[in-house]
């Protein structure tokens, strides 16, 4: 592959790729490291400039792996990956120490009990600010492939599944790829749950109040598949 020629998914062929992400808070880690892998295998025969999001049709994630799907898929000022996947790891590693502080105090593990009963363990607010810095203002129909990453409305009590498909026929769910990301990543107990607006070209504004997409869907990949068909 040279510089100026890239791979892109196969939407009009019989084969549809499809990259699922389950969540697990830290243990993003895991699928990042493999995710890694496969991406340097593939610039071995495609060049160092290959990327994971050239080779899937869809690619979706949960929580922490909603996290994941958006590294890999929001764009630089020339349209190609922001970040690389081996970039994953290093993120992890580097900012969830921060994300999930850890008391060393002789009451910590009674700190944490009391934590549990009155809200979240955690504030979330490392979190919104990192995942703002990377993403930027980033929308979701801007993602170089198709992603879909669910979340769960607490007001509406139901699923919310943003989608580049949905997107598409529904403008209110163009929101921003960080606030997405911290939407779905805002696990019952640990982190708070996000409220956020969108406003698409007439005006018509929606409100949402988001937690972690586990609760909906942690295994985001029949979400993926009902999506992508009900659209051909």
């Amino acid at each position: 592959m040279d510089g100026e020629r890239f791979l892109q998914p196969p939407t009009d062929g019989d084969l549809i790729t499809v990259l699922s992400i389950d969540g697990g808070g830290i243990r993003g880690i895991i699928p990042g490291i493999i995710l890694g892998f496969l991406e340097s295998e593939l610039q071995k025969l495609d060049g160092e400039e290959a990327r994971i999001a050239d080779y899937f049709d869809v690619i979706a994630g949960t929580s922490t792996g909603g996290i994941v799907t958006a590294m890999l898929t929001a764009p630089n000022e020339k349209n190609r990956p922001l970040f690389a996947a081996k970039d994953i790891k290093t993120f992890y590693l580097e900012h969830c120490p921060k994300i999930f502080p850890q008391e060393s105090n002789p009451f910590a593990h009674a700190t944490k009990i009391m934590k549990t009963i009155t809200g979240p363990k955690y504030d979330g607010k490392y979190l919104h600010s990192i995942i703002r810095e990377k993403l930027g203002d980033t929308l979701l129909h801007q993602a170089l492939t198709n992603v879909v990453i669910p979340t769960f409305d607490i007001k509406r009590l139901q699923p919310t599944v943003f989608s580049t498909y949905e997107v598409k026929k529904n403008k209110c769910l163009d929101a921003m790829l960080s606030d997405i990301c911290i939407s779905t990543s805002a696990a019952p107990t640990y982190l708070p749950a996000h409220s956020f607006q969108t406003k698409d070209s007439s005006g018509k504004v929606r409100e949402f109040e988001l937690i972690d997409g586990g609760v909906a869907a942690n295994n985001p990949v029949h979400v993926s598949y009902f999506l992508f068909n009900a659209t051909q």
